[in-house]
């Protein structure tokens, strides 16, 4: 007889991960301050679909972006239609702005979302293919300060949560008025550089020279420095804009860098683009002050190019509603990515979200004991008082061990003479003393104690 073979237990797909409590610790303190701080900023909350029409992705992303090309999840329903487990978060939410009527909502429409997002890349430290993402829009207004306001709700968050060295750093793609030009004396740069371009350069050279300088590659990474700078082919608009952006930071007391080369992976960005780095010790701040227009900033320089990662970035995204099809609507936005900053978190010992320890555990001692347990329990709750307990436990012993483990100051213990009575035996586990108290006078009991 052919030997049986034994089945394998089913594993997470590449890419994916399990997110267990003491992680859903660090996210909750990330999302509860972002949020409370978004909310103060008038952001309101949205929620979109996880699956949308692809080509919602297809037009604004471009063909050449990295998720187009390589990292975007789609596939066919047995209607026909092409779907996508959706990459990012803007694009959704202008499509949620078209639908849902919000063009008669005053402006601008501040929203924020969080959830997860799919890309199917290499997993590395802090990138799964499933990845979360705490997100604000602003759309409706093309005023620099809403620019600021995005970037200081992200900075804030980081601030907040610890972080003492969160860094900005900036840029402007000018607009499809100034662009162009820029383009193309960028492209005249690579077309000299072509033999040491990588092979998805070379092709992304004629299709868009943008996306060479967001190239990862280390080739491609050596000819950027020399690489022409988008703020010295700005128009006057795009200029005093970015100057504006730039001094709302000062007024904020943001710090940021200066990054000529800085670019963001999608197409539809425009004007301010912005990633948000930790500062480290080996980086090297190059002063810019002339090439920025400002006079007073001693914060604007140039960062050497390393090899950190960002644990957020957005920018402005004016032409997108237009792509999208719809008419012409100022944007700007930006988001964190919640693993990134969970792992610097626990690399820099940033304590996470705390877990309420009950101060009081709960003992039960046989069969009617248990089922006068399972009622006080909701009355505990109901009450406001946190309670610990072990209720498929009998043992004595053991359950008060755990209460000795988890720190409780009080035990409330009840056997199935107390049952009977409707009584409990409160010990106090610091002083070592106990006493029997009835069920009318409990709550009040266990306050008093817990004030002491």
């Amino acid at each position: 007889m052919p030997k049986k073979t034994k089945k394998e237990m089913v594993r997470t797909p590449k890419g994916m991960h399990d997110v267990l409590h003491g992680d859903l610790r660090y996210v909750e303190k990330i999302m509860e301050k972002a949020q409370s701080i978004a909310e103060f900023y008038g952001f309101l909350p949205i929620q979109t679909p996880h699956l949308e029409f692809a080509d919602l992705f297809l037009r604004p992303l471009g063909e050449t972006s990295e998720v187009v090309e390589k990292q975007m999840y789609t596939f066919r329903t047995k209607g026909g239609d092409l779907f996508a487990l959706r990459p990012e978060g803007t694009a959704p939410i202008m499509r949620a702005y078209q639908e849902n009527g919000m063009s008669s909502w005053p402006h601008p429409v501040k929203l924020y979302y969080g959830g997860s997002f799919f890309r199917h890349e290499n997993p590395q430290k802090g990138r799964y293919r499933e990845f979360r993402q705490f997100g604000l829009e602003a759309l409706g207004d093309s005023d620099a300060i809403i620019d600021a306001i995005v970037i200081k709700v992200l900075y804030l968050t980081l601030k907040e949560i610890g972080f003492e060295n969160a860094i900005i750093h900036i840029n402007s793609l000018g607009d499809k008025e100034c662009r162009p030009a820029y383009k193309k004396e960028l492209a005249g740069y690579y077309k000299k550089k072509f033999n040491y371009l990588c092979k998805d350069c070379k092709r992304r050279l004629k299709e868009n020279p943008l996306r060479l300088l967001d190239c990862k590659e280390e080739g491609c990474a050596e000819l950027r420095p020399q690489a022409p700078k988008m703020i010295d082919h700005l128009c006057e608009q795009c200029k005093n804009h970015f100057k504006s952006v730039l001094e709302f930071l000062d007024e904020g007391q943001i710090p940021y860098f200066l990054n000529h080369y800085l670019a963001r992976g999608f197409e539809y960005y425009g004007r301010t683009v912005f990633e948000i780095f930790l500062e480290t010790n080996d980086n090297e701040k190059i002063v810019d002050k002339k090439k920025s227009g400002e006079d007073a900033s001693a914060n604007n320089a140039v960062e050497k190019p390393s090899t950190a990662i960002a644990l957020g970035g957005g920018g402005r995204y004016d032409e997108l509603m237009a792509i999208l099809g719809g008419k012409g609507l100022p944007a700007v936005g930006g988001a964190l990515g919640l693993e990134r900053v969970v792992n610097e978190m626990k690399r820099l010992n940033l304590p996470p979200q705390k877990t309420i320890q009950p101060k009081v555990f709960l003992i039960q001692i046989g069969p009617a004991a248990k089922k006068r347990s399972f009622r006080l329990m909701e009355e505990l709750r109901a009450a406001g008082i946190p309670v610990g307990e072990s209720l498929t436990r009998d043992n004595l012993k053991t359950q008060l061990n755990i209460a000795a483990k988890i720190g409780a100051k009080i035990v409330l213990i009840i056997g199935q003479k107390e049952a009977m009575e409707g009584s409990f035996i409160m010990r106090n586990m610091y002083e070592s003393t106990q006493e029997i108290v009835m069920q009318n006078k409990l709550l009040e009991k266990i306050k008093s104690e817990l004030k002491k």
